[in-house]
């Protein structure tokens, strides 16, 4: 694997209380490949990516990152400026923000490039107008000097692309990056991104609040909630027989072509406080097949049946997948179940006592 990544565990003291950020997250992307990361916003996201390259100073951190082979949670600041660039990019979701207004856009490619390797100014500025020309910037011998305001919001995250891929990384994070954008830009800069992916053969990490998004792109996804991971699938499986009813109310929530007029489905109520989470799974008291077991018992991630990678951390019976009137049917029978069968135990608990 690429980048291998074991129970995670990311918090920040607070006045208010410790924030449980990241809690034990664990996840692996192969060379080449797409890794889908999906959830709400606060869900953990962007802190467990941005812990992994260190970019969290303040935290309490534990758990590995093994990327080729090595610990990045283990190394110093400048081992870690070492990797940064060269070997993981990142496209970060505001580009108008992570472009620097004072300095053109070439020159901040030139800059990424200077840092990690010893070559002219004019060897660096022919890259960028290499670089510029592979995104997709039109006339880039001339916008190179541009300043970003020059720039539309497309162009200027087709420009921090550019600086992500400045030296050919094996890895690239992609922290929402079209979340700023139009939907037909949307569509223009995921389309570029997996253009250069089969072109250069680096790995993603695609972190994104919709599910859509990444419907056409990932190869594995992983659905975060509360700072922890409630399921992990390939694409296919996830699509089409989900577990968790945390990944069907995401879906539930996405337009559905041929269902024009009909109203989206939210989820309910509000995600936890990470500062002292209530025990149990963290999507209970949001959840319509909610169990007593739920409210006190935190489920462990475990292994759909003949779905090899498919795992989930929900109380419900594992053969349970899919997503339809029926299978939602079938949910609530056996949550009614389980329900009754913990009454009946503890009554018969309470009588057994003296």
């Amino acid at each position: 694997m690429l980048l291998e990544v074991k129970d995670l565990v990311v918090s920040f003291p607070t006045p208010d209380g410790l924030v449980e950020a990241v809690r034990g997250v664990s996840f692996a992307v192969g060379a080449g490949k797409t890794l889908g990361v999906v959830g709400e916003s606060g869900s953990g996201k962007s802190v467990t990516a941005q812990t992994v390259i260190g970019l969290t100073r303040g935290a309490r951190v534990s758990g590995s990152a093994l990327f080729e082979g090595r610990d990045l949670l283990k190394m110093s600041r400048d081992q870690l400026r070492q990797v940064r660039g060269s070997k993981i990019g990142v496209v970060f979701q505001d580009p108008l923000s992570s472009l620097h207004p004072f300095y053109k856009v070439g020159w901040q490619i030139e800059e990424a490039i200077r840092a990690h390797e010893k070559v002219s100014r004019a060897e660096a500025r022919r890259r960028a107008v290499e670089l510029l020309g592979l995104v997709g910037i039109p006339h880039p011998a001339r916008r190179v000097d541009d300043y970003p305001h020059q720039f539309s919001g497309g162009m200027r995250q087709r420009a921090m692309i550019a600086i992500a891929l400045a030296l050919n990384p094996s890895l690239v994070i992609a922290d929402e990056p079209t979340t700023a954008l139009d939907v037909t830009v949307q569509a223009q800069v995921l389309e570029l991104m997996k253009r250069l992916q089969a072109e250069l053969g680096m790995a993603i990490i695609m972190i994104t609040h919709d599910l859509g998004i990444i419907a056409d792109m990932a190869d594995e996804v992983m659905i975060m909630y509360a700072g922890k991971v409630m399921e992990t699938a390939s694409r296919h499986d996830l699509y089409y027989e989900p577990h968790h009813p945390y990944t069907t109310g995401l879906l539930g929530s996405l337009p559905q072509s041929g269902h024009e007029g009909e109203r989206l489905v939210p989820i309910p109520g509000q995600p936890p406080s990470l500062i002292g989470p209530p025990p149990g799974c963290p999507f209970w008291p949001r959840c319509g097949f909610a169990m007593p077991k739920c409210r006190l018992e935190v489920p462990p991630l475990r292994a759909v049946p003949g779905a090899p990678g498919h795992t989930s951390a929900c109380w419900l019976p594992l053969e349970l997948t899919g997503y339809s009137v029926e299978v939602d049917a079938a949910r609530h029978l056996a949550a009614v179940a389980e329900g009754a069968t913990a009454v009946a135990t503890a009554s018969g608990a309470e009588e057994a006592q003296p």
